[in-house]
């Protein structure tokens, strides 16, 4: 029997038993990141924080944690409903879908499907009632605000242009009004409209990492795993 040597210098053929072997693996990688991804579809998930709109409650460079299943539970990977046991209430910080561009925004459940929301020069009105409101001492740009059982801080910046007075107008049924704490820097419900409840991913448990991109994402423990306010 003549031999057939592998010449010199090139790479030896890969038996079908490697390959069947390097299938499997691939396989069994595979089927445990979809679970994985599921999981994270379904139960739970991590947003990245890269703006202001939420200061000081939630800081650029926050890593927020997202419950998913605190309202319902969804077919993983879309946001088709399964079952629904609660819905969003005033005050809570919430994920969704903006319906301009599909986007991930995280703010501040204000109005619910039948409330009248209004804003005069920052002071929110639900249902003609002014929002508990207090600013802190001589401290122009920060206040707190009672919405729900929720009281939170929340932010404004007098020397930009935004829309400090708005509305009023009636939440439609199946929406939620929403809003950013730094109320004269968040792109929200004033601008884009109330949001459907279909397009909210989760509630906002609290931050679970964070790093301060002003110094390079230097950690800032003091944020590491605190609850949401």
């Amino acid at each position: 029997m003549i031999s057939n040597p592998t010449p010199t210098g090139s790479t030896p053929p890969i038996s079908r038993s490697r390959l069947q072997s390097w299938g499997r693996e691939i396989r069994s990688t595979g089927g445990l990141l979809l679970l994985l991804f599921s999981i994270r579809s379904v139960l739970a998930d991590w947003n990245p924080v890269p703006t202001g709109s939420m200061k000081p409650t939630i800081q650029e460079g926050d890593v927020v944690w997202v419950n998913k299943l605190a309202y319902d539970l969804k077919v993983p990977f879309t946001t088709w409903h399964l079952a629904e046991w609660s819905e969003p209430r005033r005050g809570e910080v919430v994920v969704f879908f903006e319906p301009v561009h599909d986007s991930r925004y995280v703010k501040r459940v204000v109005g619910l499907p039948g409330d009248v929301v209004e804003l005069r020069e920052n002071q929110l009105l639900l249902n003609g009632t002014p929002v508990d409101w207090e600013r802190n001492g001589a401290d122009a740009t920060h206040a707190e605000e009672q919405l729900g059982e929720h009281p939170h801080a929340v932010m404004t910046l007098p020397d930009k242009p935004a829309m400090r007075s708005f509305g009023p107008t009636r939440v439609p049924a199946g929406h939620y009004f929403v809003m950013g704490d730094n109320r004269d820097n968040s792109l929200d419900s004033r601008y884009i409209g109330p949001i459907s409840r279909k397009r909210i991913i989760g509630r906002v448990a609290g931050v679970l990492v964070s790093g301060d991109p002003e110094r390079h994402y230097l950690p800032r423990f003091d944020r590491w795993i605190t609850a949401m306010r």
